[in-house]
């Protein structure tokens, strides 16, 4: 045996350090052995730091069963270093292996220890896993130790976990406090996620704020027409920004149906409109004199935030009418009478008209050439405009 291996039989920290050299060389075995040894020698200095080191190397051997004994060894010599360092090494053993309670437990015992190095991933889990258990009391007041470390890494995060219960709970403005004062603990430059995260969830926060202010407004049912009005269309136009679409329905529909209000809630629903004449009381009764039969169902469109829908399927009968129109017009109207040529030319070029006209005679073209293939007329370059048009 070397000299150094004389040495390290006598002395435990000498056999932990070479043990620590023969599990980073990949020599699991021996640095198993050596870490063993200073376990033997009972409570010695370095009983803690074995023990942490042989759970690592256990681990890494596959024997999870040992490298967790290996853990409370650690834990129960009660070292302020190496006693919270197994504890967490314990929990995320539990965490990988999906042991919710057994890992509530050790990340319990890294709490307990009070090391400030360990606190603040311990706070988070206990937050998170409390907040898996319907326990939102608990796990909020998890998430405000873990803010309260001002931790970099991990106070961000618990900030943003808080905030998203605060604002299910219509804590909206205690949310954006939270938000604002983790967001000045982040560096933007070095952690531009982290900071973009925040920055959005404290406009979520802004937003539902927004919202309960509006509704406020409504709820007082007592003040001014004109504020009311307003207050209904920027209710109804922000609820959807929050996924609360139905919500934003009824609150035009409420608009609409006060006798007081519905004048200036249907002039504020139909400001995108083209000017013309008041569409009337409901959608789908039918167009009044005067006004475009399609109006009442764009109405009822903005009422429901359906619009996109509502366009998707207006463009895509389009798209087929006017495949229908243009494939007779290309494939030739000699034989037909002259008036017949005329409308169907008149039809065809339309489109051209508007700003997506040129994709929808592109969208015919490319139709027309998948489905008759080299039989396909040959249309010459912006059909079916004049050349120069």
């Amino acid at each position: 045996m070397s000299a150094t291996s004389d040495e390290a039989t006598a002395d435990p920290s000498l056999r932990c350090e070479e043990a620590r050299r023969f599990a980073e060389s990949g020599d699991l075995e021996r640095a198993a052995r050596l870490f063993e040894e200073v376990l033997e020698l009972g409570d010695v200095p370095q009983r803690a730091l074995a023990a942490l080191g042989l759970a690592v190397v256990l681990e890494d051997f596959g024997d999870v069963e040992g490298a967790r004994e290996a853990d409370w060894a650690a834990i129960e010599t009660r070292d302020a270093e190496y006693g919270p360092r197994a504890a967490y090494h314990l929990a995320l053993s539990h965490e990988r292996a999906g042991e919710r309670g057994p890992a509530g437990e050790a990340w319990g015992v890294v709490a307990d220890f009070g090391n400030p190095a360990y606190l603040p991933p311990a706070f988070l889990a206990l937050a998170r896993l409390a907040d898996d258990e319907g326990d939102v009391s608990s796990a909020c007041e998890w998430w405000e130790r873990a803010i309260g470390t001002g931790d970099e890494e991990y106070a961000p995060v618990a900030a943003h976990d808080l905030a998203h219960r605060l604002l299910e709970q219509g804590e909206s403005a205690r949310a954006q406090r939270v938000l604002a004062d983790a967001l000045r603990l982040v560096d933007r430059a070095a952690a531009p996620y982290a900071y973009a995260r925040l920055a959005a969830a404290i406009g979520i926060a802004h937003l539902d704020q927004a919202i309960g202010a509006f509704g406020a407004v409504l709820e007082a049912g007592d003040g001014d027409a004109e504020v009311a009005a307003l207050a209904t269309e920027l209710l109804a136009r922000t609820l959807p920004l929050r996924g609360r679409g139905d919500e934003s329905a009824e609150v035009w529909r409420r608009g609409l149906t006060d006798p007081v209000l519905a004048e200036q809630v249907r002039a504020r629903l139909r400001r995108d409109l083209p000017a013309g004449d008041e569409a009337g009381d409901g959608a789908g009764d039918g167009a009044e004199a005067g006004e475009p039969w399609w109006e009442p169902h764009v109405e009822s469109a903005l009422r429901a935030n359906t619009l996109p829908s509502l366009t998707g399927e207006v463009f895509g009968a389009l798209d087929d009418m006017y495949a229908l129109i243009a494939l007779r017009y290309a494939e030739g109207v000699a034989d037909l009478p002259v008036e017949t040529r005329e409308l169907l030319g008149r039809a065809v070029r339309v489109p051209s008209e508007y700003a997506w006209g040129r994709g929808l005679h592109d969208s015919f073209a490319e139709r027309l050439r998948a489905a008759m293939g080299s039989r396909a007329p040959v249309l010459p370059p912006r059909w079916p405009d004049p050349p120069g048009g």
